[in-house]
C-alpha cells in the first residue's frame, strides 16, 4: 500500500478567527486548503490551554490520561512519550520530522522524532523555509512532518496597515472599545503572517509532487490569547479551525457540522492507514463522516482545564443543546487572572470592572442554542434539574472511565513543576513559585 505522507500544520492561539470560518481575517491560503478538503465547523479541542491541548491530538487521549496536565516549559510532560503519534507511524514504517514549536516535552529530543529540523529562533519565515526544504528532499519513506507556528500567539508583532483598527470586528465575549479594535487588527496581521507562510508550505507540497498522496492536518492549539477565551472551557475556548486534505475523500471543498474533537485525529490516521488502533486511543475516527456513512460520531466531547499559568480545574461536558461545566477547587473561588495572558482587554476589564473579586460558581450550564455566547448560567434554575443531572452524570462517568486525578482531589504540582499563585494578577517572573509553594532556586 502507497502509505500517505502526513504534514501537520499548527498554529498557536488562533481559535476559528480565519477566514474560512466567516471572519475578516485574511488568510487566503488556509482559504484555499479548506476550499480544497474538508472543514470542520464544530471542531474542538480538548484543553484550552497550550500543551494539554497538543497531547489531546498527538496521544488521542485527555491530558489527564495522558499526563499532560499542565504546561510542558513548567514542568509537565506526558506519561509515555511512546504514546505519542509519531512512534504508531514510526511503526507502520514511516519517518518523521519536527519543524518548529511542538509545546509537548520540555526539550524535543524527548518525544522521539527521526529528525529535528534545525532553527535560530521561531520565526515563521524560517520555519517555512525549513519545512520547505524538507518537502523538497527525496522520501524514501512515508514521512510524518509537525510544522509548528508561534503565530498568532502573544505579543502580537503584526502591523499590517491593511488591518485597520477602524474597521476591525472585536471578538463578541469583549467590548468594542478602540485599544480592543487596536489589539484585534495586530492579532489579523499576525494571522496574515501565519497564513503567508502556510502557503510557503502548501505550494512547495504542490511543487515536489506530493500534494496528491499527502494529508495536511491544520489546526491551532485553542481559542484567542484574550480574556472569556483562552484557557476557558466555554466555546470561545474549546472552539478550533480544523481543516484536512488529502486522499480518501478528504477533499472537494466540503464543509462537516457534525461535533469533533481532535483526540479523532489519531484514530483517524490509523484507519486511514489501515493500521490497527492502540488501545489507548479515547478519540473516534473521523473516516465515517468523510465517507458519508454518518451525520455525527459523538453525543458529547468532553474538555478539561487543570493548570495552565496557575492552577485552575475545572471540566467540561458539551452537547449539541447544552454545556456544563463544573470547578473542583473549593478554596479559590475568584478568577485566576494569570491564566488570561496580559494583554489590553485584560487590562481594561481589570481597570473597569470588579472582574478580579468576582465570585465564580462552581457549576455552570449553558443553553447553546438559545445562549450561544454562553453568558448566561442556568444551574440554578429548577426546570433545568434534568438537564443538570444529566451532564452531571455523563460528566462523572466520563471522569471515572477515563482515570481522572480530580476524583481524588486537588492535583498536586511534579516535582519540578513552576507556577503563579491563584491570586497574581500579572505574570511577572519572579512571583512564580513550585511544589508547596517554595519559589525556584529557595531552600525547603
Amino acid at each position: 500500500m502507497n502509505r500517505p505522507n502526513i504534514l501537520y500544520i499548527h498554529s498557536h492561539d488562533t481559535g476559528r478567527w480565519i477566514e474560512p470560518y466567516g471572519h475578516a481575517v485574511a488568510t487566503p491560503h488556509l482559504q484555499r486548503l479548506a476550499g480544497e478538503g474538508l472543514l470542520f465547523r464544530k471542531s474542538f479541542c480538548v484543553a484550552p490551554t497550550c500543551s494539554p491541548s497538543r497531547s489531546g491530538l498527538l496521544t488521542g487521549m485527555a491530558p489527564h490520561s495522558n499526563g499532560m496536565l499542565g504546561l510542558a516549559h513548567l514542568g509537565w510532560k506526558l506519561n509515555d512519550y511512546r504514546q505519542h503519534l509519531i512512534h504508531t507511524l514510526h511503526h507502520a514504517g514511516y519517518t518523521s520530522a519536527l519543524c518548529g514549536i511542538q509545546h509537548v516535552a520540555p526539550k524535543a529530543q524527548n518525544i522521539g522524532y527521526n529528525e529535528i529540523l534545525p532553527l535560530e529562533g521561531l520565526d515563521g519565515g524560517e520555519i517555512a523555509s525549513r519545512a520547505t526544504e524538507y518537502l523538497q528532499r527525496p522520501h524514501e519513506k512515508p514521512f510524518f512532518l509537525s510544522v509548528g507556528f508561534f503565530e498568532t500567539h502573544r505579543e502580537f508583532s503584526g502591523n499590517d496597515p491593511r488591518d485597520d483598527p477602524r474597521y476591525t470586528a472585536v471578538p463578541q465575549p469583549l467590548p468594542d472599545t478602540p485599544g480592543n479594535r487596536a489589539d484585534m487588527a495586530a492579532f489579523k496581521s499576525d494571522a496574515r503572517i501565519l497564513d503567508g507562510n502556510i502557503g510557503r508550505i502548501l505550494d512547495a507540497l504542490d511543487a515536489s509532487g506530493l500534494a496528491e498522496n499527502t494529508l495536511v492536518i491544520a489546526t491551532t492549539d485553542h481559542g484567542l490569547a484574550m480574556p472569556a477565551m483562552k484557557c476557558q472551557l466555554t466555546d470561545h475556548g474549546t472552539g478550533v479551525y480544523l481543516i484536512l486534505r488529502g486522499p480518501s475523500g478528504f477533499s472537494g471543498g466540503k464543509v462537516c457540522d457534525a461535533m469533533v474533537t481532535q483526540m479523532d485525529i489519531f484514530p483517524t490516521v490509523c484507519e486511514l492507514l489501515g493500521i490497527g488502533s492502540p488501545a489507548w486511543l479515547q478519540g473516534r475516527s473521523l473516516m465515517p463522516l468523510v465517507q458519508g456513512l454518518r451525520e455525527e460520531i459523538h453525543e458529547e466531547i468532553f474538555a478539561e482545564v487543570t493548570y495552565h499559568a496557575s492552577y485552575e480545574p475545572q471540566r467540561a461536558v458539551r452537547t449539541h443543546r447544552w454545556k456544563y461545566i463544573r470547578r473542583f477547587d473549593t478554596k479559590f473561588r475568584q478568577p485566576v487572572l494569570t491564566n488570561c495572558d496580559d494583554c489590553p482587554p485584560k487590562s481594561l476589564w481589570l481597570d473597569k470592572t470588579d472582574w478580579q473579586t468576582q465570585s465564580l460558581p462552581e457549576e455552570r450550564l449553558y443553553d447553546l442554542l438559545l445562549d450561544p455566547q454562553e453568558g448566561n448560567n442556568l444551574a440554578a434554575q429548577p426546570e433545568m434539574l434534568a438537564v443538570l443531572e444529566d451532564l452531571r452524570a455523563r460528566l462523572h462517568d466520563w471522569m471515572v472511565r477515563t482515570g481522572d486525578p480530580l476524583l481524588v482531589g486537588d492535583v498536586p504540582l511534579p516535582a519540578e513543576g513552576l507556577m503563579w499563585p491563584q491570586d497574581a494578577v500579572y505574570l511577572e517572573k519572579e512571583q512564580m513559585v513550585g511544589p508547596e509553594g517554595i519559589a525556584p532556586g529557595s531552600k525547603a
